[in-house]
């Protein structure tokens, strides 16, 4: 690559157009397509699959980054959100703003692709917002990096989309949440031949946690509770993938295939591997069928993400390492951190960890050649 990386953003979001499913579904989906609605009370909230989803305040909060006046927050709407949520030049004057090189771009209504049953109709809206990601970060290819939606609903679509995604659309990593889809763990040997395309194609898989559309583990213990809900579901969900993908042997069988925990906090992961370590080496415990300690599998082929705030990432990078933390803004959400991410990460940091963290350990998360 010809550009010089010091701070990526290693999980950023796009506020997808409200015409986005329209213009880019197969003609054969278009009257299903997933859609930006203006709710019975007048906020505006999104349609998939005959569901409505967007909480009490509607989908505007996803563009509201660094917004805090709640009169400012409750007009809100699709039309005054940040520009840079949906604009790809708008985003590049953020990032300079901000002194990010490069983001790799989550979706947010995309979130909500899980909740869809169909397989096909599931493959369906990954594969429009895949193509509509693609021409967004084509202005600028060196600093946007747009990451796949892969539909786990099937694992013959996901296999296809995965290809789709990287030897037609370039993209070079994909996501998947850590939620069930359709009742089925990523643990599950079915989903083995998508591991088997990812390895083959070097394509990371990001794990990304979207409160809402799926089952979420601790969910049921807080219910009406929105904040309440996100606090326990994203990381609860998040523990349990990572346990999936670790201690359910899905990186012994797949060595090559690298995976991030994202959006979830990254503070507790130093003592779950010492947790699922505990249980390996103890006889009565051990009901895997892994070769090596969990936690030389994580230190092997796997990430976690910190948020800025998290006062415990300079200890988590000596436990872990380094080379296995990233960070991310979350820019453009209303709970994201912007402007002032990277400096606040920065000072959290050791000098002598601050290069490897802010963006050496995103280009070897992503496969960036250096």
């Amino acid at each position: 690559m010809k550009r010089s990386y010091d701070v990526i953003d290693a999980d950023g979001h796009v506020m997808e157009p409200a015409d986005l499913w329209k213009n880019y579904i197969d003609p054969a989906y278009r009257d299903r397509a997933p859609s930006v609605i203006v709710d019975t009370d007048g906020k505006e909230r999104f349609l998939i699959d005959g569901r409505i989803f967007g909480g009490p305040k509607g989908i505007a909060l996803g563009g509201a980054v660094g917004m805090t006046d709640k009169d400012e927050l409750a007009k809100l709407t699709y039309a005054t959100i940040r520009k840079g949520s949906y604009d790809p030049h708008a985003r590049i004057e953020d990032l300079d703003l901000d002194g990010i090189d490069a983001v790799f771009i989550y979706p947010t209504l995309g979130l909500l692709g899980g909740a869809i049953e169909e397989p096909a109709f599931a493959a369906a809206v990954c594969r429009a917002y895949n193509r509509w990601l693609a021409d967004y970060c084509k202005a600028y290819p060196e600093r946007l990096f747009g990451v796949a939606m892969l539909p786990m609903q099937s694992v013959e679509h996901a296999v296809g989309e995965l290809k789709f995604a990287r030897e037609s659309l370039g993209m070079t990593s994909g996501f998947v949440r850590p939620n069930p889809y359709n009742n089925r763990l990523l643990s599950d040997p079915a989903y083995d031949p998508i591991w088997a395309v990812a390895q083959d194609l070097d394509f990371p898989i990001g794990i990304h946690e979207g409160t809402g559309g799926m089952p979420s583990a601790g969910a049921d213990r807080v219910p009406n509770a929105y904040g309440a809900r996100h606090i326990a579901s994203h990381t609860i969900e998040m523990m349990l993938a990572s346990l999936n993908i670790i201690w359910g042997g899905v990186c012994e069988r797949f060595p090559k295939v690298r995976f991030a925990f994202l959006e979830s906090g990254g503070g507790w992961m130093p003592s779950w591997l010492d947790r699922m370590d505990r249980h390996y080496e103890r006889v009565t415990m051990n009901d895997s069928n892994l070769r090596m300690k969990p936690s030389d599998y994580f230190k092997r082929q796997c990430w976690v993400s910190f948020e800025p705030i998290e006062g415990t990432i300079a200890a988590a990078a000596a436990y872990l390492g380094a080379d296995k933390i990233l960070w991310a803004t979350d820019y453009p959400h209303h709970d994201g951190f912007f402007p002032g991410a990277p400096k606040t990460i920065s000072d959290r940091l050791p000098a002598e960890l601050r290069a490897q963290v802010m963006a050496k350990s995103a280009m070897d998360f992503y496969g960036m050649r250096r």
